[in-house]
Protein backbone atom coordinates (compact mmCIF):
# COMPACT_ATOMS: atom_id res chain seq x y z
CA UNK A 1 0.00 0.00 0.00
CA UNK A 2 0.83 3.60 -0.85
CA UNK A 3 1.06 5.25 2.21
CA UNK A 4 1.64 9.16 2.78
CA UNK A 5 4.16 10.30 5.52
CA UNK A 6 2.34 11.18 8.72
CA UNK A 7 3.64 14.78 8.22
CA UNK A 8 1.49 14.88 4.59
CA UNK A 9 -1.41 13.00 6.39
CA UNK A 10 -1.50 15.84 8.93
CA UNK A 11 -1.29 18.42 6.45
CA UNK A 12 -3.90 16.89 4.06
CA UNK A 13 -6.15 16.52 7.61
CA UNK A 14 -5.74 19.96 8.10
CA UNK A 15 -6.65 20.60 5.06
CA UNK A 16 -9.69 19.15 4.87
CA UNK A 17 -10.20 20.60 8.41
CA UNK A 18 -10.46 24.28 6.68
CA UNK A 19 -12.36 23.54 3.84
CA UNK A 20 -15.17 22.72 6.56
CA UNK A 21 -14.80 25.10 9.01
CA UNK A 22 -16.30 28.10 7.52
CA UNK A 23 -18.67 30.66 9.53
CA UNK A 24 -21.74 28.31 10.24
CA UNK A 25 -19.25 25.77 11.71
CA UNK A 26 -18.01 28.60 14.11
CA UNK A 27 -21.10 30.05 15.40
CA UNK A 28 -23.75 27.42 15.46
CA UNK A 29 -21.65 25.09 18.57
CA UNK A 30 -21.43 28.27 20.70
CA UNK A 31 -24.93 29.19 20.26
CA UNK A 32 -25.81 24.91 21.02
CA UNK A 33 -23.54 25.31 24.38
CA UNK A 34 -25.38 28.35 25.21
CA UNK A 35 -28.62 27.11 24.59
CA UNK A 36 -28.36 23.60 25.95
CA UNK A 37 -26.39 24.64 29.24
CA UNK A 38 -26.27 21.32 31.48
CA UNK A 39 -27.23 19.29 28.47
CA UNK A 40 -24.50 20.26 25.75
CA UNK A 41 -22.69 16.99 25.75
CA UNK A 42 -26.30 15.22 25.21
CA UNK A 43 -26.62 18.10 22.31
CA UNK A 44 -23.26 17.81 20.71
CA UNK A 45 -23.53 13.76 20.47
CA UNK A 46 -26.68 14.64 17.66
CA UNK A 47 -24.44 17.76 16.78
CA UNK A 48 -21.49 15.48 15.85
CA UNK A 49 -23.38 12.70 13.89
CA UNK A 50 -24.78 15.12 11.30
CA UNK A 51 -22.22 18.18 11.47
CA UNK A 52 -18.87 15.37 11.48
CA UNK A 53 -19.68 11.78 10.61
CA UNK A 54 -21.52 12.17 7.51
CA UNK A 55 -19.53 14.48 5.76
CA UNK A 56 -16.31 12.87 6.49
CA UNK A 57 -18.66 9.57 5.11
CA UNK A 58 -19.20 12.06 2.68
CA UNK A 59 -15.84 12.68 1.40
CA UNK A 60 -14.76 8.98 1.68
CA UNK A 61 -17.92 8.30 -0.80
CA UNK A 62 -16.40 10.58 -3.19
CA UNK A 63 -12.92 9.10 -3.13
CA UNK A 64 -14.48 5.82 -3.23
CA UNK A 65 -16.49 6.46 -6.44
CA UNK A 66 -14.30 8.49 -8.17
CA UNK A 67 -16.31 12.08 -7.40
CA UNK A 68 -19.97 12.93 -7.50
CA UNK A 69 -20.89 12.26 -11.38
CA UNK A 70 -19.97 8.77 -10.70
CA UNK A 71 -21.98 8.37 -7.81
CA UNK A 72 -24.74 9.96 -8.61
CA UNK A 73 -24.85 7.92 -11.63
CA UNK A 74 -26.02 4.75 -9.69
CA UNK A 75 -29.10 6.72 -10.21
CA UNK A 76 -29.17 7.36 -13.56
CA UNK A 77 -26.85 9.21 -15.74
CA UNK A 78 -29.46 12.46 -16.60
CA UNK A 79 -30.01 12.62 -13.19
CA UNK A 80 -26.07 12.40 -12.17
CA UNK A 81 -25.48 15.73 -15.01
CA UNK A 82 -28.45 17.61 -13.43
CA UNK A 83 -27.68 16.46 -9.89
CA UNK A 84 -24.13 17.05 -9.86
CA UNK A 85 -24.42 20.73 -11.68
CA UNK A 86 -26.98 22.00 -9.38
CA UNK A 87 -24.95 21.00 -6.42
CA UNK A 88 -21.81 22.59 -7.60
CA UNK A 89 -24.13 25.71 -8.56
CA UNK A 90 -25.77 26.04 -5.55
CA UNK A 91 -23.24 25.31 -2.96
CA UNK A 92 -20.63 27.75 -4.98
CA UNK A 93 -21.60 30.92 -6.81
CA UNK A 94 -24.82 31.18 -5.86
CA UNK A 95 -24.45 31.16 -2.17
CA UNK A 96 -21.46 29.51 -0.31
CA UNK A 97 -19.11 31.76 -2.23
CA UNK A 98 -20.63 35.06 -1.99
CA UNK A 99 -21.59 34.65 1.60
CA UNK A 100 -18.74 33.56 2.56
CA UNK A 101 -17.14 36.98 1.87
CA UNK A 102 -19.86 38.80 3.05
CA UNK A 103 -20.62 37.02 6.00
CA UNK A 104 -16.85 38.05 8.11
CA UNK A 105 -17.90 41.93 7.38
CA UNK A 106 -21.51 41.51 8.67
CA UNK A 107 -20.78 39.32 11.89
CA UNK A 108 -17.60 40.54 13.38
CA UNK A 109 -17.21 44.58 11.79
CA UNK A 110 -20.22 46.17 10.67
CA UNK A 111 -21.98 45.53 14.26
CA UNK A 112 -18.68 47.48 16.05
CA UNK A 113 -18.65 50.25 13.48
CA UNK A 114 -20.32 52.95 16.10
CA UNK A 115 -19.92 56.11 14.72
CA UNK A 116 -18.55 55.31 11.10
CA UNK A 117 -21.80 52.69 9.99
CA UNK A 118 -23.09 55.05 7.39
CA UNK A 119 -19.61 53.92 5.38
CA UNK A 120 -20.96 50.24 6.48
CA UNK A 121 -21.38 49.86 2.16
CA UNK A 122 -17.88 51.22 1.52
CA UNK A 123 -16.33 49.00 4.04
CA UNK A 124 -18.03 46.00 2.98
CA UNK A 125 -16.58 46.75 -0.66
CA UNK A 126 -12.80 47.16 0.55
CA UNK A 127 -13.30 44.20 2.89
CA UNK A 128 -14.53 41.56 -0.06
CA UNK A 129 -12.06 43.31 -2.65
CA UNK A 130 -9.42 42.14 -0.45
CA UNK A 131 -10.94 38.99 1.07
CA UNK A 132 -11.76 37.75 -3.03
CA UNK A 133 -8.24 38.57 -4.43
CA UNK A 134 -6.67 36.51 -1.19
CA UNK A 135 -9.56 33.70 -2.10
CA UNK A 136 -8.42 34.06 -6.00
CA UNK A 137 -4.01 34.24 -5.22
CA UNK A 138 -5.07 30.24 -2.97
CA UNK A 139 -7.08 28.79 -5.48
CA UNK A 140 -5.21 29.91 -8.39
CA UNK A 141 -3.47 26.84 -8.23
CA UNK A 142 -5.17 23.59 -6.62
CA UNK A 143 -1.38 21.78 -5.84
CA UNK A 144 -0.40 24.77 -3.25
CA UNK A 145 -3.67 23.98 -1.62
CA UNK A 146 -1.73 22.05 1.34
CA UNK A 147 1.11 24.73 1.45
CA UNK A 148 -1.30 27.49 1.77
CA UNK A 149 -3.70 26.06 3.86
CA UNK A 150 -2.88 23.36 5.13
CA UNK A 151 0.89 24.50 6.67
CA UNK A 152 -0.16 28.35 7.01
CA UNK A 153 -3.82 29.54 7.40
CA UNK A 154 -5.43 26.26 9.19
CA UNK A 155 -2.33 26.32 12.13
CA UNK A 156 -3.32 30.36 12.37
CA UNK A 157 -7.13 29.55 12.45
CA UNK A 158 -6.39 26.85 15.27
CA UNK A 159 -3.57 28.68 17.36
CA UNK A 160 -6.23 31.58 17.53
CA UNK A 161 -8.99 29.49 18.72
CA UNK A 162 -6.75 28.08 21.23
CA UNK A 163 -5.92 31.57 22.81
CA UNK A 164 -9.46 31.66 23.18
CA UNK A 165 -10.04 28.54 24.72
CA UNK A 166 -7.37 29.19 26.86
CA UNK A 167 -8.22 32.46 27.84
CA UNK A 168 -11.33 31.07 28.94
CA UNK A 169 -9.59 29.50 32.69
CA UNK A 170 -7.55 33.00 32.88
CA UNK A 171 -10.58 35.06 32.82
CA UNK A 172 -13.72 32.44 33.84
CA UNK A 173 -17.13 32.51 33.33
CA UNK A 174 -19.14 31.39 36.35
CA UNK A 175 -20.10 27.99 35.74
CA UNK A 176 -23.12 26.90 32.89
CA UNK A 177 -26.59 27.98 32.18
CA UNK A 178 -29.44 25.80 32.62
CA UNK A 179 -31.02 24.34 29.19
CA UNK A 180 -33.51 26.32 27.23
CA UNK A 181 -36.39 25.11 24.55
CA UNK A 182 -36.02 21.90 22.59
CA UNK A 183 -32.32 21.41 24.41
CA UNK A 184 -34.04 21.12 27.85
CA UNK A 185 -36.53 18.54 26.69
CA UNK A 186 -34.92 16.87 23.33
CA UNK A 187 -31.12 17.77 22.90
CA UNK A 188 -30.19 14.99 21.11
CA UNK A 189 -32.80 15.44 18.59
CA UNK A 190 -32.31 19.23 18.47
CA UNK A 191 -28.14 18.98 18.29
CA UNK A 192 -28.58 16.85 15.36
CA UNK A 193 -30.81 19.30 13.65
CA UNK A 194 -28.92 21.98 14.32
CA UNK A 195 -25.60 19.77 12.97
CA UNK A 196 -27.89 19.10 9.50
CA UNK A 197 -28.57 23.24 8.91
CA UNK A 198 -24.55 23.62 8.62
CA UNK A 199 -25.16 21.33 5.55
CA UNK A 200 -21.46 20.57 5.20
CA UNK A 201 -23.01 17.07 3.70
CA UNK A 202 -23.35 19.05 0.50
CA UNK A 203 -19.87 20.88 0.87
CA UNK A 204 -18.20 17.41 1.32
CA UNK A 205 -19.34 15.84 -1.84
CA UNK A 206 -17.29 19.02 -3.47
CA UNK A 207 -14.27 19.14 -1.55
CA UNK A 208 -13.84 14.56 -1.65
CA UNK A 209 -12.67 15.47 -5.28
CA UNK A 210 -10.50 17.68 -4.07
CA UNK A 211 -9.12 15.82 -1.16
CA UNK A 212 -8.27 13.23 -3.46
CA UNK A 213 -6.50 15.27 -6.22
CA UNK A 214 -4.47 16.52 -3.48
CA UNK A 215 -3.87 12.75 -1.86
CA UNK A 216 -2.45 12.45 -5.88
CA UNK A 217 -0.30 14.97 -6.27
CA UNK A 218 1.33 13.82 -3.11
CA UNK A 219 2.72 10.56 -5.09
CA UNK A 220 -0.19 8.07 -4.27
CA UNK A 221 -1.50 6.78 -7.88
CA UNK A 222 -3.11 3.80 -6.70
CA UNK A 223 -7.28 4.33 -6.86
CA UNK A 224 -7.60 1.99 -3.77
CA UNK A 225 -4.57 4.02 -1.76
CA UNK A 226 -6.09 7.04 -2.34
CA UNK A 227 -9.19 6.22 -1.03
CA UNK A 228 -7.28 4.33 1.74
CA UNK A 229 -5.33 7.89 2.98
CA UNK A 230 -8.57 9.77 2.50
CA UNK A 231 -10.11 7.95 5.16
CA UNK A 232 -6.75 8.50 7.04
CA UNK A 233 -7.09 11.61 6.37
CA UNK A 234 -10.98 12.52 7.22
CA UNK A 235 -10.68 10.33 10.44
CA UNK A 236 -8.27 12.68 11.90
CA UNK A 237 -9.97 15.85 10.37
CA UNK A 238 -13.03 14.43 11.98
CA UNK A 239 -11.69 13.80 15.79
CA UNK A 240 -10.29 17.78 14.92
CA UNK A 241 -13.76 18.52 14.17
CA UNK A 242 -14.83 17.19 17.49
CA UNK A 243 -12.69 18.67 19.52
CA UNK A 244 -13.36 22.33 18.17
CA UNK A 245 -16.76 22.08 18.32
CA UNK A 246 -16.78 20.39 22.04
CA UNK A 247 -14.19 23.58 22.95
CA UNK A 248 -16.59 26.10 21.56
CA UNK A 249 -19.82 25.04 23.05
CA UNK A 250 -18.06 24.81 26.09
CA UNK A 251 -17.67 28.17 25.86
CA UNK A 252 -21.14 28.86 25.20
CA UNK A 253 -22.77 26.84 27.68
CA UNK A 254 -20.37 28.73 30.09
CA UNK A 255 -21.56 32.51 28.69
CA UNK A 256 -25.10 32.37 28.94
CA UNK A 257 -24.22 32.89 33.18
CA UNK A 258 -23.08 36.07 32.10
CA UNK A 259 -24.93 37.45 29.09
CA UNK A 260 -28.04 35.17 28.84
CA UNK A 261 -29.05 33.99 26.16
CA UNK A 262 -28.02 35.65 22.64
CA UNK A 263 -30.09 35.93 19.31
CA UNK A 264 -27.70 34.02 17.15
CA UNK A 265 -24.38 32.73 17.38
CA UNK A 266 -22.69 35.33 16.33
CA UNK A 267 -23.67 37.08 19.24
CA UNK A 268 -22.64 34.66 21.42
CA UNK A 269 -19.12 34.10 20.31
CA UNK A 270 -18.73 37.47 20.45
CA UNK A 271 -19.53 38.01 23.80
CA UNK A 272 -16.99 35.08 24.53
CA UNK A 273 -14.35 36.57 23.16
CA UNK A 274 -15.21 40.29 24.38
CA UNK A 275 -15.58 39.09 27.69
CA UNK A 276 -12.21 37.06 27.84
CA UNK A 277 -10.20 40.02 26.06
CA UNK A 278 -12.00 43.50 26.13
CA UNK A 279 -12.41 45.52 23.23
CA UNK A 280 -9.41 44.63 21.69
CA UNK A 281 -11.13 40.90 21.45
CA UNK A 282 -13.14 42.56 18.54
CA UNK A 283 -10.33 42.59 15.88
CA UNK A 284 -9.39 38.89 17.16
CA UNK A 285 -13.24 37.78 16.41
CA UNK A 286 -12.80 39.62 13.38
CA UNK A 287 -9.62 37.23 12.25
CA UNK A 288 -11.27 34.03 13.43
CA UNK A 289 -13.95 34.72 11.11
CA UNK A 290 -12.29 35.95 7.89
CA UNK A 291 -10.09 33.41 8.05
CA UNK A 292 -12.81 30.75 8.24
CA UNK A 293 -14.78 32.04 5.31
CA UNK A 294 -11.46 32.86 3.36
CA UNK A 295 -10.48 28.40 4.05
CA UNK A 296 -13.95 27.57 2.81
CA UNK A 297 -14.14 29.91 0.35
CA UNK A 298 -11.08 28.73 -1.26
CA UNK A 299 -12.36 25.01 -1.02
CA UNK A 300 -15.38 26.04 -2.90
CA UNK A 301 -13.67 28.08 -5.58
CA UNK A 302 -11.33 25.34 -6.16
CA UNK A 303 -13.96 22.41 -6.59
CA UNK A 304 -16.03 24.09 -8.46
CA UNK A 305 -13.42 25.50 -11.22
CA UNK A 306 -12.53 22.20 -11.44
CA UNK A 307 -15.95 20.73 -12.09
CA UNK A 308 -16.66 23.33 -14.49
CA UNK A 309 -13.47 23.03 -15.98
CA UNK A 310 -14.24 19.39 -17.20
CA UNK A 311 -17.08 19.74 -18.52
CA UNK A 312 -16.40 22.87 -20.37
CA UNK A 313 -13.67 24.20 -23.47
CA UNK A 314 -13.00 26.99 -19.96
CA UNK A 315 -9.05 26.52 -18.57
CA UNK A 316 -9.16 26.21 -14.75
CA UNK A 317 -8.00 29.39 -14.29
CA UNK A 318 -10.58 31.28 -16.26
CA UNK A 319 -12.99 29.10 -13.92
CA UNK A 320 -11.54 30.81 -10.88
CA UNK A 321 -11.10 33.69 -12.24
CA UNK A 322 -15.35 34.01 -13.40
CA UNK A 323 -16.60 32.53 -10.26
CA UNK A 324 -14.43 34.99 -7.70
CA UNK A 325 -15.50 38.19 -9.96
CA UNK A 326 -19.12 36.85 -9.96
CA UNK A 327 -18.45 36.15 -6.10
CA UNK A 328 -17.18 39.46 -5.21
CA UNK A 329 -20.32 41.16 -7.44
CA UNK A 330 -23.02 39.42 -6.22
CA UNK A 331 -21.78 39.91 -2.68
CA UNK A 332 -22.15 43.65 -2.65
CA UNK A 333 -24.92 44.24 -4.96
CA UNK A 334 -27.00 40.79 -4.52
CA UNK A 335 -26.49 38.85 -2.38
CA UNK A 336 -30.25 38.78 -1.53
CA UNK A 337 -31.93 38.40 -3.94
CA UNK A 338 -29.39 35.37 -5.00
CA UNK A 339 -30.98 33.82 -1.41
CA UNK A 340 -34.10 33.96 -2.56
CA UNK A 341 -33.24 31.01 -5.61
CA UNK A 342 -30.40 29.03 -4.03
CA UNK A 343 -31.66 28.51 -0.25
CA UNK A 344 -35.12 27.00 -1.36
CA UNK A 345 -32.47 24.89 -4.07
CA UNK A 346 -30.07 23.95 -1.24
CA UNK A 347 -32.85 22.87 0.92
CA UNK A 348 -34.42 20.62 -2.11
CA UNK A 349 -31.05 18.75 -2.68
CA UNK A 350 -29.54 18.20 0.69
CA UNK A 351 -31.56 15.42 1.32
CA UNK A 352 -31.20 13.33 -1.57
CA UNK A 353 -27.29 14.09 -0.97
CA UNK A 354 -27.78 12.79 2.27
CA UNK A 355 -29.18 9.62 1.29
CA UNK A 356 -26.71 8.98 -1.79
CA UNK A 357 -23.96 9.10 1.37
CA UNK A 358 -26.18 6.51 3.30
CA UNK A 359 -26.45 4.34 0.22
CA UNK A 360 -23.04 4.49 -0.69
CA UNK A 361 -22.00 3.39 3.19
CA UNK A 362 -24.14 0.64 2.97
CA UNK A 363 -22.72 -1.06 -0.53
CA UNK A 364 -19.62 -2.13 2.38
CA UNK A 365 -21.87 -4.23 3.59
CA UNK A 366 -24.11 -5.56 1.44
CA UNK A 367 -24.96 -5.34 -2.56
CA UNK A 368 -27.13 -2.25 -3.67
CA UNK A 369 -28.69 -2.70 -6.77
CA UNK A 370 -29.28 0.07 -8.90
CA UNK A 371 -33.04 -0.24 -8.21
CA UNK A 372 -32.65 0.48 -4.63
CA UNK A 373 -30.81 3.69 -5.47
CA UNK A 374 -33.58 4.46 -8.06
CA UNK A 375 -36.90 4.09 -5.85
CA UNK A 376 -34.70 5.44 -2.51
CA UNK A 377 -33.86 8.58 -4.03
CA UNK A 378 -37.17 8.73 -6.11
CA UNK A 379 -38.81 8.93 -3.04
CA UNK A 380 -36.21 11.58 -1.25
CA UNK A 381 -37.00 13.94 -4.14
CA UNK A 382 -40.44 13.71 -4.24
CA UNK A 383 -40.75 14.38 -0.18
CA UNK A 384 -38.30 16.98 -0.67
CA UNK A 385 -40.19 19.00 -3.01
CA UNK A 386 -43.21 18.33 -1.25
CA UNK A 387 -41.31 20.60 1.84
CA UNK A 388 -40.26 23.29 -0.20
CA UNK A 389 -43.83 24.15 -1.37
CA UNK A 390 -44.89 23.43 1.50
CA UNK A 391 -42.18 25.80 2.97
CA UNK A 392 -42.57 28.64 0.67
CA UNK A 393 -45.90 28.45 -1.62
CA UNK A 394 -48.18 26.71 0.70
CA UNK A 395 -47.89 28.96 3.78
CA UNK A 396 -51.06 28.65 5.06
CA UNK A 397 -52.32 25.11 4.81
CA UNK A 398 -49.32 22.23 5.27
CA UNK A 399 -49.46 19.34 2.49
CA UNK A 400 -47.04 17.16 5.18
CA UNK A 401 -48.50 18.03 8.37
CA UNK A 402 -49.02 14.46 8.95
CA UNK A 403 -45.89 13.06 8.05
CA UNK A 404 -43.79 12.50 11.20
CA UNK A 405 -40.99 14.83 11.74
CA UNK A 406 -42.49 17.26 9.34
CA UNK A 407 -42.04 19.99 11.90
CA UNK A 408 -38.47 19.76 12.07
CA UNK A 409 -37.88 20.04 8.30
CA UNK A 410 -37.34 16.31 7.98
CA UNK A 411 -40.32 14.76 6.28
CA UNK A 412 -38.45 12.71 3.95
CA UNK A 413 -36.76 10.80 6.73
CA UNK A 414 -39.71 7.97 7.39
CA UNK A 415 -40.65 7.48 4.23
CA UNK A 416 -37.25 7.51 2.58
CA UNK A 417 -35.99 4.43 5.03
CA UNK A 418 -40.15 2.54 4.25
CA UNK A 419 -38.99 2.35 0.20
CA UNK A 420 -35.27 1.65 1.22
CA UNK A 421 -36.67 -1.27 3.40
CA UNK A 422 -39.44 -2.25 1.43
CA UNK A 423 -37.42 -1.96 -1.99
CA UNK A 424 -34.72 -4.34 -0.34
CA UNK A 425 -36.93 -6.89 0.98
CA UNK A 426 -38.26 -6.96 -2.42
CA UNK A 427 -34.74 -7.53 -4.02
CA UNK A 428 -33.78 -10.04 -1.43
CA UNK A 429 -37.42 -12.52 -2.47
CA UNK A 430 -36.65 -11.69 -6.82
Amino acid sequence: MQKLSRKNTLFVSLTLFSLFFGAGNLIFPPFLGESSGTHTLVSLAGFYITAVCFPIFAVIAISQNRGLYPLASKVHPKFALIFTFLIYLSIGPLLGIPRAGSLPFEMAVAPFLGVYASYQQLGLFIFTAIFFIAAYYISKNPTKLVDRMGKLLTPLLLILMLIVFVGSFIKPFNGFTSASGNYQTTPFVQGFLDGYLTMDTIAALNFGLVISLIIKDLGITNEKDVVKNTVRAGMFAGILLVAVYGALAYLGALSGTIYGFSEHGAQTLANIIIHIFGPVGIILLAIIFTLACLTTSVGLITSCSQYFSSKTKYSYKSWVVGITVWSFVTSNLGLSKILQISVPLLEAIYPIAMVLIVLSFLELFWNVKQSVYQITIGVTTLMSLLSIFDTYFFTSVSLLSRIPLNSHGLAWVVPTLISLVAIQIYNLFD
